[in-house]
């Protein structure tokens, strides 16, 4: 990942997949670790993360 600036990451995070971004969060903890950005990159993932497991959940209830 390069170096992107805080307005450029935000600008290019909401475009991410849920995999796209864990890449880049891990590309950021073997790269710069720059605290901010790890923190944020975290926070998107989550995110996504979450939100996925949300309707994975909601389907299996609906389901049974």
């Amino acid at each position: 990942m390069a170096n992107l600036n805080w307005r450029e990451l935000n600008n290019v995070l909401t475009s991410k997949t849920e995999e796209e971004v864990l890449v880049m969060l891990n590309d950021e903890r073997e790269g710069a670790k720059r605290l901010s950005v790890l923190e944020r990159l975290h926070q998107r993932y989550n995110t996504l993360r979450v939100a996925r497991e949300r309707i994975e959940l909601l389907k299996e209830a609906r389901n049974k």
